[in-house]
Parts: C-alpha cells; sequence; structure tokens
C-alpha cells in the first residue's frame, strides 16, 4: 500500500511537470506594484519572450509555469521599468565627455575644475556644463575676465546647468567672431558698462562654434549614458530634442545591440528640414525606438531669467524675458505638425510662454482629444491658463520645484508663484501627468523625482512642512506618472508602463518599498536589480 501511495504521488508530481509550460523567467515572493488600472499588487509573475505572460501568486505561477532561472525576490518591493518623460539622454553622455561643473559653490570653484580638467586632456577647445550662480554666495552671472587669464588663448565655453546661458572667454568670441555690436533675436548678449561680459542667454548661444564630437567619442557618450540610466531604474527615456544625425546612429547601436536602452525621441524643432524630413517620411517605430514628437523651445528657463513672463520678473526692473521665436513661427511650426500623425512638445518656462503655446496648441488642434501635444516643464501658468490643459498634457519635472525655491519668489513675486510647480492643479485639469527630471539639469535619479512630488523638501528636510504642498501628487500618481502615465504621454501604454500580460518585460527590484517607507528615506531608495525585456541589465 505505502508503495502504491509513493507511485501515485510520483505521477502526480510527473503529470504536474509535463502540464506546465516553460517560462524563461519566473519571479516569486516579490512585493510587486503592477501599476495596472486597478493599481493591483502581485507576488510573482512569468516572462517569456521578452514579455510578461502571467502574473498572480508565488504558488499560481509556480503550478503554472517552469523555468530554469526562477529569482527569490524575498519581499523585495518591484516596480514596472522607470521612465523618464523628459530628459536630455544624448546631452548627459556627452556631458561625461567634458569638464562637469556641476554642485560648486562658487565661481572659483568652476575656475579649479577647468584647470585640473585642461592638465588632464590638453583640449583645444574646453566645454562643459553645470554652473548655477544661484547656488553661489554671489548670485550675479560670473563674467569672463579671469577665464581670459587663465585661458588666454584656449577657447571655452561653459553651459549653465539649465542649458539656457553659455560662459565663454574671449578666445571662444574672438573664434565666433562675436562682438559687442552683434546682433541677434530670441536671446541676449549680456553687456556691462558696454563691454561683453563673457555670458550669451539662448539664441546667442549658438553663435559660438564649438567643434563637433567624434562618431567615438558619441557613442561612449550614449553608453556611458546608458550605464547610468539603467543604475537608476531607468528602461525608457524621453530624449527632448536631438537631431536625425544622432537618431539614426541610436537606431543602429539598438540594432546591433549594444544600446538596449528604449528611447522616445523627440526631433528637435529648430531645423526647419528636420521637421520636413521626419514629416515626410513618418514616424519611426520600434521596440526600442519611437520617433513621433518634436521639440521645440518656447523661451529660455527662469534661473537665467530667459523665461517669458507676462509682467516684469521681480528681481529686474522692466526685464521680460523673451519667446525664442515670433509668435507666427509658431503657428507655421504647429500647423505643419497638426497636419500630420506627430506631436508637437514644447519647452514653456514663464506664464508668457505658457499663453502662447496653449493657445497655439488649442487653434490649431481643433479640441482634438487623443493628439497629446505636451507641454513641457509648464512651471508657471496664469490662473486662468489652467482651463487650457483640458487635452493639452503637462509635462514636468519635481525637482525643478525643490531647487528653484529658495530664489523662485524673489524672482517672480508671490502672487505668480501661486501658479508655480502647480503639479496638482495641472494633474486635475487633465487628468494625467508626466514625470521626468531634466537630466543633466538635475540629477538622473528618479528616487528623488518621486521625493520632490510627494514630500516637496530637500534633502536637509527644508522646509520644515514642505514647499507649496497644496500641489504635492500622491505616491501612486507619482509612480503613475513615472510609468504608465509616461508611457501614455509616449502613446506606449499597451506595450510597458506596467506590469501586465503581454506588456514589455522591463521591471526594477528596489532596495525598500517605495509606496510605504517614511519620506524622509524615500531618497535613500536604490535600484537593487534592472530588467529590459526580462534581461538583467543592471
Amino acid at each position: 500500500m505505502k508503495q502504491l501511495l509513493i507511485l501515485l504521488s510520483l505521477s502526480f508530481v510527473f503529470a504536474s511537470c509535463s502540464t506546465q509550460q516553460q517560462a524563461d523567467l519566473i519571479v516569486i515572493n516579490s512585493n510587486t506594484y503592477t501599476v495596472n488600472e486597478q493599481f493591483e499588487k502581485a507576488a510573482a509573475f512569468a516572462i517569456k519572450d521578452g514579455k510578461f505572460i502571467a502574473i498572480g501568486t508565488s504558488e499560481e505561477i509556480q503550478e503554472t509555469y517552469k523555468s530554469k532561472n526562477i529569482i527569490d525576490a524575498k519581499n523585495q518591493t518591484i516596480v514596472p521599468g522607470l521612465i523618464d518623460a523628459h530628459c536630455h539622454f544624448y546631452g548627459m553622455g556627452m556631458q561625461q565627455q567634458k569638464v562637469d561643473v556641476s554642485g560648486t559653490k562658487s565661481y572659483d570653484e568652476v575656475l579649479k575644475k577647468l584647470v585640473a580638467f585642461q592638465k588632464e586632456k590638453n583640449s583645444t577647445f574646453i566645454t562643459g556644463r553645470g554652473w548655477d550662480q544661484n547656488d553661489w554666495e554671489e548670485k550675479e552671472f560670473p563674467t569672463k575676465e579671469k577665464l581670459d587669464k587663465l585661458f588666454p588663448t584656449i577657447p571655452v565655453a561653459i553651459t549653465r546647468v539649465d542649458g539656457h546661458a553659455l560662459l565663454v572667454n574671449q578666445a571662444a568670441l574672438n573664434l565666433s567672431e562675436i562682438t559687442k555690436d552683434t546682433k541677434i533675436s530670441g536671446g541676449e548678449i549680456i553687456l556691462k558698462d558696454g563691454e561683453l561680459t563673457g555670458i550669451l542667454i539662448d539664441a546667442a548661444m549658438d553663435f559660438i562654434k564649438i567643434p563637433n564630437s567624434s562618431k567615438k567619442e558619441t557613442i561612449k557618450g550614449l553608453l556611458d549614458a546608458q550605464k547610468i540610466s539603467f543604475s537608476y531604474g531607468l528602461t525608457t527615456v524621453d530624449d527632448a530634442g536631438i537631431n536625425r544625425k544622432t537618431i539614426e546612429l541610436i537606431d543602429s547601436l539598438q540594432q546591433v545591440g549594444s544600446l538596449k536602452m528604449r528611447i522616445y525621441a523627440m526631433v528637435s524643432g529648430d531645423n526647419q528640414k528636420e521637421i520636413d524630413y521626419y514629416i515626410n517620411n513618418g514616424i519611426v517605430k520600434t521596440d526600442r525606438l519611437n520617433v513621433r514628437s518634436f521639440k521645440v523651445y518656447g523661451d529660455g528657463a527662469l534661473g537665467s531669467r530667459g523665461a517669458a513672463m507676462r509682467k516684469p520678473y521681480s528681481d529686474r526692473e522692466n526685464h521680460f524675458g523673451a519667446l525664442i521665436y515670433s509668435p507666427e513661427r509658431y503657428q507655421e511650426i504647429a500647423k505643419q505638425i497638426a497636419a500630420s500623425d506627430f506631436q508637437m512638445n514644447t519647452h514653456a518656462i514663464g506664464d508668457s510662454a505658457n499663453t502662447w503655446l496653449l493657445k497655439t496648441y488649442k487653434q490649431v488642434l481643433k479640441n482634438e482629444k487623443n493628439r497629446r501635444w505636451r507641454i513641457e516643464h509648464a512651471q508657471i501658468i496664469a490662473p486662468n491658463d489652467f482651463e487650457l490643459f483640458d487635452n493639452i498634457l503637462p509635462s514636468v519635472q519635481p525637482t525643478h520645484a525643490t531647487s528653484d525655491m529658495y530664489w523662485a519668489k524673489d524672482r517672480i513675486g508671490e502672487t505668480r508663484m501661486k501658479g508655480a510647480y502647480a503639479f496638482k492643479d495641472l494633474l486635475n485639469k487633465y487628468g494625467k501627468i508626466a514625470l521626468g527630471t531634466d537630466f543633466p539639469v538635475e540629477q538622473v535619479n528618479p528616487f528623488l523625482t518621486f521625493y520632490a512630488a510627494t514630500i516637496r523638501k530637500d534633502l536637509n528636510n527644508y522646509p520644515e512642512n514642505g514647499f507649496q504642498m497644496e500641489n504635492a501628487l500622491s505616491r501612486e500618481e507619482t509612480l503613475k506618472g513615472m510609468t504608465i502615465w509616461a508611457a501614455y504621454s509616449n502613446f506606449e501604454e499597451d506595450e510597458k508602463g506596467s506590469i501586465e500580460v503581454g506588456k514589455f518585460a522591463d521591471f526594477v527590484i528596489l532596495n525598500q518599498d517605495i509606496m510605504k517607507v517614511e519620506g524622509n528615506k524615500i531618497p535613500n531608495t536604490k535600484a537593487v536589480s534592472t530588467f529590459l525585456n526580462g534581461e538583467k541589465v543592471y
């Protein structure tokens, strides 16, 4: 009898095994936030051919599927692969090849970094990025005198952290044939006592003739950016404003498998030839590359007073900032894009820029509801303009709020601050909000995005009660903004953004439960492992 029972048990086991389906990877005993429509949790899932094929309990998955690769998550938290809805992936990668002056606390510290960089690299043209005078004790723009003494013959061009101001020396000005009498529109060459200071704002920056990077440097930059992004759990990045040459290089690297990152490429709308090319040739879509949008600049940045405001800046008399193009040019671009299947995504910081662009969108879209045209940043909104976001998607970067909160009120005044960094108000109007970082303007770390959106404090717990907390997002809203809503903003919600059957198996294992951990501990969140198509990439 005992032998019969053993035989029956063995036959049951073999029968069960024979009916199990083969999976490439099984994850069990996890604390998974699926971010599906019901925002359900799960303990396990199975993956085959790069996609999720089942989600359920550990028992259900193990009974139905078998695999040589099983991960026991030991109750670690898992979320869908994170999506940065607005960043400069290519730019961040190229910055790794140049001098990095981010985080500097004085102009002298910037100069020390430049000297050290040149000693190591012996460059014929020094370029870099990251300075921010608002972080210095002396908060005025630097001037070029010290640069001229240190580098009398080597051109130097160092971009401000926001990418909207450039510090150059006389050698760079001479090379580019810029004088105090040079005329520009859509920007500013800042003079002091009638002489060049070395500071160029927005369109004026384009006058500087910076040498192009080699193909080898570009490839290294893209691969460096991928490595950094994967380490933070990012599996899709929206690169806001790149040209055809870079897009085609990205595609070629993805095709051979060296660049695995999924990229939503916004074609730079600054070049009419590029707009014409992509509209005439149509959307480019692969599993890793999606080219179906144009990034257009509406104005400059608040930090460099280039953001276009309805009334003068509170800290600079009779200064309004400026639109990059004329209102008529925005109409031309918008009409051309509206007649295609492409999306228009426009950088708009100041309340005047937001007004112009929102009204332009409304005029050309004629109340179409599913075009998903985006306002990038949507930073300062006039009270009456919130209503215009009923069919215009806001794409914001929460860490801008916690970076700017120290000085923004001085720059625009208390009244306008009520419509600034108003993430909750924007969400309530559209129903969704896409979240990003704008790296390398801000740090790559998406967990700082989560912290800034929900807790709205800096890493020193300032301000005590949070910054304009009426516009904080809930944790669920924030995770959606970094996953499924970001995917929606890219027309990709059916293939990514949540852990659901049929979607790409992109997910991240975290070191703590970001949905429940104490608020002040959110910045300590780290990606333990990052998976793309079920493949471990970090």
